[in-house]
């Protein structure tokens, strides 16, 4: 639950009329991380706390969260790239009702816009989250970096430039110490009984 940026920074900048250091960097590192990451969102998720949870793969939300990216009640625009991320999922006319708005919306309209992945009950976000985490860590997490490697392929040059890189990295796998066990395991035990060490 955050509300985002403490609204006094501004107002020291503001006074100073220098502007404000950059907020894309540590959301566009988040987002470049090779593992999935995932943001689990209870009560409000607003402002620069939206936009780090747009940086992640995927987002779960409990029932009650609520959602905005509201900058407009201070004359700016969010600076941590929640628009584009914003419109990356959910489309142009949706980003920008959301920011010009400055409306919150529910987990459950989110989840209809194609923001949110799974809206779960409150109090049961943090336990089933965590288990789903726990999931993906364990996964081959050399797929999951290629994958979203495809995907950021796909939404700076769409499918031409993501249908570029998928050989390579579809047939880069195969010199994984991953692959190699999972399909030895996959036929001597049957699937899902593989362990991943991420080499």
């Amino acid at each position: 639950m955050s509300g985002g940026v403490d609204v006094k920074v501004f107002a020291e900048a503001a006074e100073r009329g220098d502007g404000f250091p950059s907020l894309i960097e540590p959301v566009s590192r988040l987002e470049s991380l090779p593992i999935p990451t995932l943001a689990l969102c209870h009560g409000v998720c607003l402002t620069a706390a939206f936009e780090i949870a747009l940086a992640c793969d995927l987002i779960w939300a409990g029932e009650s969260a609520r959602f905005g990216l509201v900058e407009k009640v201070v004359g700016l625009t969010p600076g941590a790239g929640g628009t584009q991320r914003l419109a990356a999922r959910a489309g142009v006319g949706r980003a920008s009702e959301l920011v010009m708005s400055g409306e919150t919306y529910d987990a459950a309209t989110l989840r209809e816009w194609g923001v949110v992945n799974r809206v779960v009950p409150d109090a049961e976000l943090e336990r089933e989250g965590m288990a789903f985490a726990r999931e993906l860590a364990a996964g081959p997490t050399l797929a999951h970096a290629a994958t979203k490697r495809i995907l950021r392929a796909f939404r700076e040059g769409g499918v031409g430039a993501a249908d570029e890189i998928t050989p390579g990295e579809f047939s880069g796998l195969f010199a994984s110490e991953d692959l190699r066990g999972a399909v030895r395991s996959f036929l001597e035990d049957g699937p899902g009984k593989a362990t991943f060490r991420g080499r």
